[in-house]
């Protein structure tokens, strides 16, 4: 596992702003620092945005998909079961999803896209609502709003 981190500021409209990238697995002490470390900049006011689609099978995409929205199983499954999840409050079920999420070698061939979701639970540290679903190019486009 590996992380890094850049500072960068949007001097355009005067906005500071940290990006954090994971490669593979985020889980135990470093997720409760990086979340920790979240929720302070969140009580001081700082928006935390995570951002990325629900289905992330980019390797496995096909004309159908890209031409007319096709849904695979793999999407759809793996969406609906994030989504009961998410809507249950469980983060048991979600920290499970190697053992657990359907599609996940389709829907996630690898881990870095999905992981992020927890330091975002983490961080928001309060109800979970969806803001945005449904399908682009077969992929799940569910986003959520953590407060």
């Amino acid at each position: 596992m590996s992380i890094f981190w850049f500072f960068f500021n949007f001097f355009w409209f005067n906005i500071d702003y940290l990006l954090i990238g994971f490669f593979g697995e985020i889980f135990g002490t470093l997720l409760d620092v990086v979340a920790t470390a979240l929720q302070t900049l969140r009580g001081e006011g700082v928006l935390v945005i995570g951002s990325g689609f629900m289905t992330h099978g980019l390797p496995f995409m096909t004309s159908d998909m890209w031409l007319r929205n096709a849904v695979p199983a793999w999407s759809s499954e793996f969406d609906a079961w994030a989504a009961q999840a998410l809507d249950a409050g469980d983060l048991d079920e979600l920290a499970a999803y190697r053992n657990r999420a359907p599609g996940l070698g389709f829907a996630h061939p690898t881990v870095e896209h999905f992981t992020p979701l927890f330091v975002a639970l983490g961080a928001g540290g309060g109800t979970v609502t969806t803001a945005i679903d449904g399908y682009q190019f077969g992929l799940a486009k569910r986003s959520i709003e953590v407060a």
